[in-house]
């Protein structure tokens, strides 16, 4: 096992930061275990039954990212946060493409060197879900 923590910056895609360091360190399955920092804009799929494509949410104002949990695999990630805004209300979601980073973001993440995660598509559900090798 090991660590990997890089520092966003300003008008960064979270998301396709975090694929990138997948990509660059070859990550075939670990965890997100930190995200501190902030968002100008914040994209979520929410849990919404039906059409997916309402499930997605768009927010644009200032946010404080106050939790983070989610899986990295050799092909996808599922990876979920909540964030607050400046009243203190706090929502969540999935993490999808357009989170843009506010300021920095501090990002620290857990390889396993023993085992690779996969999505596959699961005809029940309608989703990539979770496959361990």
């Amino acid at each position: 096992m090991k660590q990997i923590t890089e520092r966003l910056k300003d008008g960064q895609d979270l998301k396709k930061e975090i694929i990138k360091i997948m990509t660059e360190d070859s990550i075939k399955a670990g965890v997100v275990v930190s995200l501190v920092g902030g968002l100008t804009k914040a994209v979520l799929r929410v849990p919404v039954l039906g059409d997916k494509d309402k499930a997605v949410k768009i927010y644009e104002k200032s946010f404080e990212i106050v939790s983070v949990t989610g899986t990295l695999g050799s092909n996808d990630m599922h990876v979920h946060i909540s964030i607050s805004d400046v009243e203190g209300n706090v929502f969540g979601g999935h993490l999808k493409d357009g989170c843009i980073v506010r300021g920095t973001m501090e990002v620290v993440i857990l390889v396993f060197d023993d085992v690779e995660y996969k999505r596959v598509f699961d005809e029940e559900t309608g989703y990539d879900e979770l496959s361990v090798e």
